[in-house]
């Protein structure tokens, strides 16, 4: 019998439950218990509906309170100094110091203490090619480890009260020690023995609590690694071999290549691959496995939300299942974590569009109709795989994902779209004489708060409760106030505070044709961070205009410029649940175009300078280096054909955020932008020591305010950083701005540190 299993769901509940309980218990408004409670009422709801499924083994330790490797760096004891206030190292307070620099900031009643202070948050950067968040693992030479179990045994124990056969999953010690940094000249690779002992214990406990199979994550299998590495992960399990626990290795996102002989043969029970992504690898796997040994397929994409072909997938699938019999597992390819939970939670969706998609719980469905097909026979389902096969039919043949004028304007793009008039140096020039702006220049990334008020007003618009004029009277006056914010607190370049948007990807997809909308397709993104991807269905265009309005209202209340913004082509892709029926580069240029139009009707409006976001730009750079040339060539000429049509005094920015960029900076050069703004504070500027022998050419803004922290920097802390930075950037290149977006944080937050900012600003200046 084919066994089914998973590789984790999704945490943040139906609802966002998670995200709101931890708002709550931040805000001093919950307890500790109160919140442990809905934690463990959002684990029983999961397992209890997957109980009603196929499913052979239950997941467990897939559920965390902000992210899977801070769990694991407190599960093996490894929490910075900075961040231990309480006398408990392995508490809740201390937890969420490490995630966002303060735990809470206020006691609700006398069940709940006070652990407001401060420190630097964590560095936080993308899981492998995924928006996905974590908190980078710190190492240094008096690194040590203990283990710290309880949080894992109690979800183990939560769901062995169920009755239902429990695998935990854990990240590998390999991968976590690669997705670490060093904060000294140590090498980690050093703490591998150490580690070791603490795995074994962990297994040894496991073993104990009578768990038969644990799931062992080493996604690290899945890059390219050198020798020292791959002798790590051959001396982490034969030094776990001994412990009589079966270990089920897995690896997703894609290609194992050159690692997958050595995956096959190190000393586990069995091994998971991406089936989708690698499927030609499943034939020389079969080959490198002993014949004991378990082959875990994920069949079912755990990245993206379209329906599986059951059909196709059991064309081949089946004679696989034929050889191994006993020895296949069956999974999604990666844990759910980057789907939405469910599709019958969509009520509002166009029925046509939700026929051809698949959320969490219907990919476990999907999921267990396989391995009845396989068990049973296809026989027994199949009006269902009829049914699927009608749905895949129709959204091939449908005239809403082909639009022939989009395609024919992809197909006669030229070189040229992507040139500007003139090089770098001469356009600095010109910008510097016409927009007339001091050394240091400050300038925020382009969302500031969003209010109760705003959303309340957004929210009424869209359930009519409100008259278009309405809602304009009141976005223009939260535009009016944030520009007179902007004013008195003396930033030099202001931006509308972009209160009409509620998301940077959604709010265009939602003017664009080829795109769709859930009500609660939410995802999470880091900590309560959720965002909800637009699914990309058809081919993409522009009918109107999408944010000049709103530009040229915001520029008329002041003399000072004001940034048109704007989401890059790249993030809007890799952003959204993008069809799998046309290459990538194909949909990017499609996007380009549209938002090639809305750059050149800003300029025609009169705003000189446009920030065009590409926070996502590295997001879906191949695991393999052989492949990043390709990528890169398709995605950087995508943003030049969006940015550069326009006249050379127009000041062309774009932003990125928490992704290491080092090693692609060269092509971050060539995107040509007259200025690019970049996360930098909480790696204490480390993400520019690149500079010291690259010459950027263009003008950089290194953040200084780490927005994802409730902490105010004060502008020594400011001023520090940027003095850092200028060790590797000339001065004349150098802009002063947070690292990100102010939305998420309040008015009472932002103000006093965009203030201490421009101080810093100043005395730079003056010196």
């Amino acid at each position: 019998m084919t066994q089914l299993h998973h590789l984790g769901f999704p945490r943040i509940g139906d609802k966002r439950q998670l995200k709101f309980a931890q708002e709550k218990f931040w805000a001093g408004e919950m307890t500790e218990q109160q919140l442990q409670t809905t934690a463990s009422e959002l684990r029983r709801h999961n397992w209890l509906d997957q109980q009603k499924l196929s499913l052979n083994l239950h997941t467990a330790g897939d559920f965390s309170l902000y992210d899977q490797v801070l769990d694991t760096s407190f599960l093996v004891g490894n929490i910075p100094e900075r961040a231990k206030q309480s006398e408990d190292d392995n508490s809740l307070d201390n937890y969420f110091r490490v995630a966002r620099g303060r735990s809470q900031v206020q006691s609700c009643c006398s069940a709940v203490h006070n652990h407001s202070g401060e420190t630097q948050a964590g560095e936080m950067t993308k899981w492998f090619n995924t928006n996905y968040h974590y908190i980078v693992p710190e190492f240094d030479s008096n690194t040590t480890f203990s283990l710290h179990p309880e949080n894992l045994i109690k979800q183990i124990e939560e769901l062995q009260s169920i009755n239902v056969n429990v695998k935990p999953v854990i990240i590998g010690p390999v991968t976590y020690l690669w997705l670490g940094k060093e904060k000294d000249d140590s090498n980690k690779l050093d703490l591998l023995p150490a580690l070791l002992v603490v795995y074994t214990k962990l297994l040894t406990l496991l073993k104990e609590k009578g768990i038969e199979w644990v799931q062992i994550d080493e996604p690290i299998l899945v890059l390219e690694i050198d020798e020292p590495w791959q002798k790590a992960l051959q001396t982490a399990y034969q030094a776990l071999q001994p412990i009589d626990i079966k270990l089920l290795l897995t690896t997703y996102f894609g290609e194992l290549k050159n690692n997958l002989q050595l995956a096959c043969e190190l000393p586990v029970a069995g091994l998971h691959l991406d089936a989708i992504k690698a499927q030609h690898e499943i034939a020389p796997a079969i080959n490198f496995l002993n014949k004991d040994k378990v082959l875990s397929l994920g069949v079912i994409s755990g990245t993206n939300i379209w329906k599986t072909d059951l059909n196709e997938t059991l064309s081949w699938l089946t004679p696989i299942h034929q050889q191994l019999q006993n020895r296949l597992w069956i999974a999604p390819t990666s844990s759910l974590l980057h789907v939405p939970v469910d599709l019958e939670s969509e009520q509002k969706l166009d029925h046509e569009i939700k026929s051809w998609l698949a959320f969490a719980t219907q990919k476990l469905q999907e999921l267990s109709l396989l391995g009845i097909a396989l068990n049973q026979g296809i026989e027994v389902i199949s009006d269902v795989l009829n049914d699927n096969r009608i749905a895949l039919q129709n959204r091939h043949n449908s005239l809403r994902v082909n639009n022939p004028s989009v395609q024919t304007r992809v197909e006669q793009i030229t070189p040229g779209l992507g040139q500007r008039k003139k090089p770098y140096r001469e356009r600095a020039a010109i910008q510097h004489q016409y927009l007339n702006l001091p050394s240091y220049p400050t300038t925020t990334i382009g969302s500031f708060p969003q209010t109760s008020d705003i959303r309340e007003t957004r929210k009424a618009k869209r359930l009519g409760q409100i008259t278009e004029a309405q809602y304009k009277e009141s976005m223009q006056n939260s535009i009016a106030q944030c520009i007179e914010e902007q004013k008195n607190i003396g930033l030099d370049v202001l931006v509308h505070g972009e209160a009409e948007r509620n998301d940077m990807v959604e709010y265009f997809g939602e003017l664009l044709d080829g795109f769709a909308f859930t009500q609660f397709g939410w995802v999470q993104s880091y900590g309560s961070r959720c965002v909800k991807p637009p699914v990309l269905f058809g081919d993409v265009s522009r009918p109107q205009p999408m944010t000049v309005e709103w530009a040229q209202y915001a520029q008329s209340l002041t003399d000072k410029k004001v940034k048109g913004m704007l989401t890059g082509p790249v993030t809007i892709l890799n952003w959204s649940f993008v069809r799998d029926d046309l290459p990538l580069q194909t949909i990017c240029n499609q996007i380009a175009l549209a938002i090639r139009d809305e750059v050149l009707d800003l300029e025609k409006a009169g705003i000189d300078i446009i920030q065009i976001d590409e926070a996502a730009l590295r997001e879906k750079l191949p695991l393999h280096r052989s492949k990043w040339k390709e990528y890169l060539d398709w995605a950087i000429q995508a943003f030049r054909i969006t940015a550069n049509g326009v006249n050379d005094k127009t000041q062309i920015h774009t932003h990125m955020c928490y992704s290491e960029f080092n090693d692609i900076i060269a092509s971050i050069a060539d995107m040509d932008a007259d200025v690019i703004t970049i996360e930098t504070s909480r790696s204490d500027m480390e993400l520019l020591d690149v500079f010291e022998e690259f010459n950027y050419p263009n003008a950089i803004g290194p953040g200084v305010y780490d927005i994802h922290s409730p902490n105010i920097p004060t502008s020594t802390e400011m001023i520090t950083l940027m003095e850092k930075a200028a060790l590797r950037i000339s001065t004349e290149q150098l802009w002063v701005n947070p690292d990100c977006g102010l939305k998420t944080r309040q008015w009472q937050e932002v103000r006093p540190a965009l203030t201490n900012m421009v101080e810093a600003a100043k005395q730079l200046r003056a010196s």
